[in-house]
């Protein structure tokens, strides 16, 4: 990873991408720089991911709740103000939201194992 320079975000002017899960939708701002990714993104009410991911996160819930199920079937809610860290290939994890969330969501080749 690169150093990054002194840097601030606007998110207000960063384009929406939005992505269809098993039902509802994820929609992500991203901002990437060499070896880091950070993203907004928001899951729509009834959102459930489309695949069991590897990668390694940082996700801090901005706003609502949702829950993460790891594929041993053990899941976790997190609410507004809370945080998970997983490393890549660490687990296998999921998205779930009832009623929508908005995250902050921050990964890259620091969480490499």
């Amino acid at each position: 990873m690169s150093h990054i320079l002194f840097n601030t975000i606007d998110w207000t002017g960063i384009e929406k991408v939005e992505y269809p899960g098993i039902t509802g939708t994820a929609i992500w701002q991203t901002i990437q720089f060499d070896g880091l990714r950070i993203r907004v993104v928001e899951y729509s009410a009834g959102y459930l991911a489309d695949h069991w991911c590897q990668k390694g996160h940082i996700v801090h819930c901005l706003e609502g709740d949702f829950v993460t199920e790891l594929e041993t079937g053990e899941k976790t809610k997190l609410t507004k103000g809370m945080t998970y860290v997983v490393s890549d290939e660490m687990s296998s994890h999921r998205s779930v939201s009832a009623n929508g969330v908005k995250l902050l969501i921050v990964d890259g080749d620091f969480l490499k194992t």
